[in-house]
């Protein structure tokens, strides 16, 4: 997101920030766009802050540039700044009002005027830093996370293959004053922590060992829920794939966003011919988006025999009654039937 500040005038842009799926490292166009577009009207003096989550050395890298290719000076005419939004979907007001930011600044002074201006909204601490360290703690944040997720999904592995209960071991761990392992899940979605941590690894390739395998580690997830599947499948003697339903297309409950999904990217693992016939539901998601998904609840269960969560959505902790005659497979481990299984 970009702002544009100019005699109390404001202009926003909001634009993706992906990763290049070979090289790992950020692709810059729609920011540049963004920024190109906020030059055509910005008025001499105005402030340019970057919100979106980029790369370390991003703003010198290509934002630098491009603004004095334009013929403005940086400092002068357009004052540059970088404060990284700390937001999530279906909470964003809240966040907005009661999360922490922090203000990159090529010049403090600037820095604390913005800070201002966001100490409108903002109820916490806000931090005035440099700019080059705004762009790597928000890219921090996100990997920090996406590690310890990892840990737990390694850990899930690991009680898998000696039959043991991942989820009352960890519970049992964190009872430590100085442990809080979190839980794992059927895979990393979303726009933030599936794809900030490549950042690093596409500009440090040497140097990001532990990201790359915490990465590595949740990419592998949705391939593991795949073979719990066929377990199950063989367990009770059922060899029609199309008997299978995913519940939940989205990449975290209560939500309508799939974007990057373990139940999407589920889907683009199993072959052709396996993929063909296994049925998809998800109360927030109302337009089709995959083959065989259904717009129905009952419909959906009415079709199938082994009912797998991808996705903690209220509706299904709301509809457990229904569900109770279903082989299932929990990997959210909000289900408490006896016999159901887990990761």
């Amino acid at each position: 997101m970009y702002n544009r500040i100019s005699k109390g005038t404001h202009l926003h842009y909001a634009v993706p920030t992906p990763y290049i799926k070979d090289s790992k490292k950020l692709d810059p166009k729609y920011v540049i766009s963004a920024v190109n577009s906020v030059l055509d009207v910005c008025e001499k003096g105005a402030s340019l802050i970057i919100e979106s989550t980029i790369s370390p050395g991003t703003i010198d890298k290509y934002i630098r540039p491009v603004i004095e290719e334009r013929g403005f000076i940086i400092g002068e005419d357009v004052n540059l700044l970088h404060a990284p939004e700390r937001i999530i979907p279906g909470n964003m007001i809240y966040e907005l009002e009661n999360n922490s930011r922090t203000i990159g600044a090529d010049n403090p002074e600037i820095g604390e005027k913005v800070k201002g201006l966001y100490a409108n909204f903002c109820k916490e601490e806000i931090v005035v830093t440099d700019i080059r360290s705004a762009e790597m703690s928000k890219v921090v944040e996100n990997t920090f996370r996406d590690i310890n997720i990892a840990f737990a999904n390694e850990l899930t592995k690991i009680c898998r293959t000696d039959n043991m209960d991942v989820y009352e071991i960890i519970k049992i761990a964190n009872k430590h004053p100085r442990v809080n392992i979190l839980q794992p899940g059927p895979g990393v979605g979303g726009h933030c922590i599936s794809v900030d941590p490549w950042f690093l690894v596409g500009d440090y390739p040497d140097l990001t060992n532990l990201i790359l395998t915490a990465r590595k580690t949740n990419d592998s997830m949705p391939r593991h829920v795949l073979g719990r599947i066929r377990d199950i499948m063989r367990k009770h003697g059922i060899k029609d794939i199309s008997k299978v339903g995913l519940y939940g297309l989205t990449y975290k409950e209560n939500v309508d966003d799939t974007r990057e999904s373990p139940t999407l990217q589920l889907l683009e693992r199993m072959d052709e011919h396996l993929a063909f016939g296994v049925k998809v539901f998800d109360p927030f998601v109302n337009r089709r988006i995959v083959d065989h998904q259904f717009m129905n609840f009952e419909d959906f269960l009415n079709e199938i025999e082994i009912l797998v969560i991808m996705v903690g959505h209220d509706h299904i902790k709301n509809n457990m009654d229904i569900i109770r005659d279903k082989l299932i497979l929990d990997t959210k481990n909000i289900c408490l039937f006896e016999g159901s299984y887990k990761l």
